[in-house]
């Protein structure tokens, strides 16, 4: 007898399927939201546009194993940090992309070895 468990499916997805690797964007702003889970976890920045506008932007992650081994915590980033986020836009043309690297206000890069920092 086969039985067959049918349940939610997972939000993990290919990287190539919804993000263009021969592009690059890079986005300012406030941290509004950090939610460090699996499958990924989310970055939410508000910034404003040269034209006044508010825009919000979701960045997405590695896989918090991954994170982790890199020094990330929940604790991360709070809500008002303000980060540079470099990485990969979404296909679909969304304020949405992929991390390559986030940087704090401070020039401390998320993830990279101690004391590294951007001038």
């Amino acid at each position: 007898l086969l039985t067959f468990v049918v349940g939610p499916a997972a939000a993990h997805h290919s990287f190539a399927v919804f993000f263009d690797d021969t592009k690059s964007v890079t986005v300012s702003g406030s941290v509004t939201e950090f939610r460090f889970t699996n499958p990924h976890a989310i970055i939410e920045i508000t910034r404003k546009t040269p034209q006044g506008q508010v825009e919000t932007w979701r960045a997405e992650t590695n896989g918090l194993t991954l994170l982790r081994r890199r020094g990330w915590t929940a604790e991360s980033l709070k809500a008002g940090d303000m980060v540079t986020i470099d990485g990969w836009p979404s296909r679909d043309g969304s304020r949405y992309l992929r991390v390559r690297r986030v940087v704090k206000s401070d020039g401390t890069v998320l993830g990279a070895p101690p004391n590294q920092r951007v001038d």
